[in-house]
């Protein structure tokens, strides 16, 4: 798979085999990829708590929301729940570049995700005060994002869109998840390339 398919593979994914167990030395090396990744002066401020108990699991699903464009859908139902979570935490005194550094690394996991046949979804509608309590988050630090994990149970397809089409994502009578993406000529304003001379 190369880095093009990865990239259009790792979707949202939001209903699971729950049954399916992800072990912890996956979630660890997860961990240990992202802290790879580059960080906005180097102050590396993301901290990680991870999960695949199904008691702490049924803990962090209950402070999240799911799928807003999805009026009618409460998230996903027993059996079809991520079977695992890694949360994301950013030291308070570096708050900015936390913000910055987290994009970077929950990409980063969940492309190596994609690559061991895993599936996720970036949660950022998180009762954030209700989780630190939960999980006894240090004072030091606040929490970012939750990153579902799990083997998904679900398609996802991609649908290119015209200028001025409605992007939210829906579902048809097949639960078939549907995600409208931007063509190339909308989202390229332009382009500058270097003329040819003699000397090329």
């Amino acid at each position: 798979m190369n880095i093009y398919e990865m990239v259009a593979r790792s979707r949202s994914y939001r209903r699971f085999y729950e049954n399916f167990r992800v072990s912890i030395e996956t979630l660890t090396s997860l961990v240990d990829l992202s802290r790879l990744t580059p960080s906005a002066a180097n102050l590396q401020p993301l901290r990680y708590i991870i999960s695949n108990d199904p008691e702490i699991n049924q803990s962090i699903f209950e402070t999240l929301s799911w799928a807003a464009y999805l009026k009618d859908w409460d998230g996903p139902q027993k059996g079809e729940r991520p079977s695992a979570y890694i949360v994301m935490l950013g030291e308070k005194k570096h708050s900015q570049t936390a913000a910055w550094d987290m994009g970077i690394a929950a990409q980063t996991i969940m492309l190596a995700a994609t690559e061991s046949g895993l599936g996720g979804c970036m949660v950022g509608s998180i009762k954030k005060d209700v989780l630190a309590r939960v999980l006894e988050v240090p004072e030091a630090f606040e929490i970012l994002l939750v990153l579902a994990l799990g083997k998904p149970k679900e398609m996802v397809v991609l649908e290119i869109i015209r200028p001025g089409d409605d992007i939210k994502y829906w579902r048809d009578n097949k639960k078939v998840h549907h995600v409208p993406k931007r063509p190339l000529e909308e989202v390229l304003l332009k382009s500058y390339e270097r003329k040819q001379s003699d000397q090329d």
